[in-house]
């Protein structure tokens, strides 16, 4: 008996399989549908073509829930068009405008986190806020709080508050 399988080497390649062609492919798909996804602002970020960049647009155009599925797949179809280097550019791209939003989400955290000790603290905090960011202008500060603490109290809309947070933010961004 001659077995099929003993003409083929076993050093020859084989290609992806049927499973690893489906992966890559619905990997595209979710970039297309993220790239759809995408404010302009976003989106002028991307390195892409005109070509793709218009059918991201009209695939932002289709509201229709099957059309709109169906505009992704096509819009993925181009993408698979495209060489391995600019795939990874466009998700290199994504990943870093990810890695900013998650940063910029942080800072603000800290800063409302900064607001409310410091409307909650007292001397103590405002203190050791002056003493982490030294070019802080006490009075201006200790003046914001007072008069955050008394808005909240009269329920008057937070001018001071926000004041207070933008002063934070600007001391911040002074700092690095």
């Amino acid at each position: 008996m001659h077995d099929p399988h003993d003409d083929e080497s076993p050093h020859e390649e084989l290609g992806p399989s049927r499973s690893q062609l489906r992966r890559e492919a619905l990997d595209i798909l979710r970039l297309a549908e993220t790239l759809a996804n995408l404010s302009e602002a976003e989106l002028a970020r991307v390195p892409l073509d005109d070509d793709l960049r218009e059918e991201v647009r009209r695939t932002r155009a289709v509201t229709s829930h099957i059309a709109r599925k169906r505009q992704n797949q096509f819009l993925a179809k181009q993408m698979r068009k495209l060489d391995e280097e600019s795939i990874e550019a466009i998700r290199y791209a994504l990943a870093v405008d990810r890695e900013k939003a998650h940063r910029e989400t942080a800072a603000m955290h800290r800063l409302e986190t900064w607001r409310e000790r410091l409307l909650a603290g007292g001397d103590d905090v405002l203190a050791e806020f002056i003493a982490q960011h030294p070019s802080a202008d006490r009075q201006r500060l200790r003046q914001l709080v007072r008069n955050a603490l008394a808005e909240r109290k009269a329920d008057k809309p937070p001018h001071a508050y926000r004041e207070l947070f933008r002063e934070l933010r600007e001391l911040f961004d002074e700092a690095g």
